[in-house]
C-alpha cells in the first residue's frame, strides 16, 4: 500500500493592516511630509536669523565707522598738528586718522559680537563702557586739532584708555574673541596719549 503524500505546510496567517503597513514603509522609505516641513522651517529660520545677523552688523559697524569719519571730516584739518614743531617718530596726521578708523571697526565689530552672544543685558556693564568709549573716542580731534587743549586731550585719552581697558575685561567675559578684538584699540588710545603727551610738551 503506497504511503500518504505528504502534507502541505498551512499557509502564513493574513498580514493585519499595520504590519502591512509597517513593512511597505520599511520598504520604500517615504519622506514624511511633515519631516520635510519642518526642514524647511528650519532652513528658512536660519536664514532669516542670518539676514537679521549681517544687517545688525552693517549698522553697528557703520556706525561706529561713520561717526569717526564724521568728525575727522568736520575737525580733522592738520593746520594745528602740522605747525607744531614734532619728533620724528610722530606719524603724519593721515595716518593718525586712519588708525583711529580702524580703532572704530575694531570696537564696532566687537560690540557686534557681544550683542550677539546677548551681552548688553541690563545686568551687564558692557553697554554702558562701550557707549563711553565711543563717545570719548571722537574728542581727540576738536580738542587737540581745531581748539589747541592738548593737556584737555592728554586727560581725555587717559580716560578713553582705562575705558578701553574696563572694556576688554567685560567683553571677553561675554565673547573671549570681543576681548580679543578690543586690545588694538587699547594699543592704539595708548599710543594716542602719548603722542598727546608728546604734543603737550612740545
Amino acid at each position: 500500500m503506497p504511503p500518504p503524500p505528504p502534507s502541505s505546510p498551512p499557509p502564513p496567517p493574513p498580514s493585519s493592516p499595520s504590519e502591512t503597513f509597517r513593512n511597505g514603509i520599511e520598504n520604500d522609505r517615504p519622506v514624511p511630509a511633515v519631516a520635510a516641513s519642518s526642514s524647511k522651517a528650519r532652513q528658512e529660520k536660519r536664514r532669516v536669523k542670518a539676514k537679521r545677523a549681517l544687517k545688525t552688523f552693517s549698522v553697528v559697524v557703520g556706525m561706529n565707522v561713520t561717526l569717526t569719519m564724521a568728525i575727522i571730516l568736520l575737525f580733522g584739518s592738520g593746520k594745528r598738528y602740522n605747525a607744531r614743531a614734532k619728533p620724528l617718530w610722530i606719524p603724519p596726521l593721515w595716518l593718525v586718522h586712519a588708525a583711529s578708523l580702524g580703532s572704530s571697526f575694531f570696537m564696532g565689530l566687537a560690540s557686534w559680537l557681544v550683542w550677539a552672544e546677548g551681552g548688553f543685558g541690563a545686568q551687564s556693564n558692557a553697554l554702558p563702557l562701550y557707549l563711553s568709549a565711543t563717545s570719548l573716542g571722537i574728542v581727540w580731534d576738536p580738542l587737540v586739532l581745531v581748539m589747541g587743549a592738548t593737556w584737555v586731550g592728554l586727560a581725555f585719552c587717559v580716560v578713553h584708555l582705562g575705558t578701553l581697558v574696563a572694556c576688554e575685561r567685560e567683553f571677553g567675559k561675554v565673547n573671549p574673541v570681543a576681548g580679543e578684538i578690543v586690545r588694538p584699540c587699547v594699543a592704539w588710545v595708548g599710543f594716542l596719549a602719548i603722542l598727546t603727551f608728546s604734543l603737550a610738551i612740545s
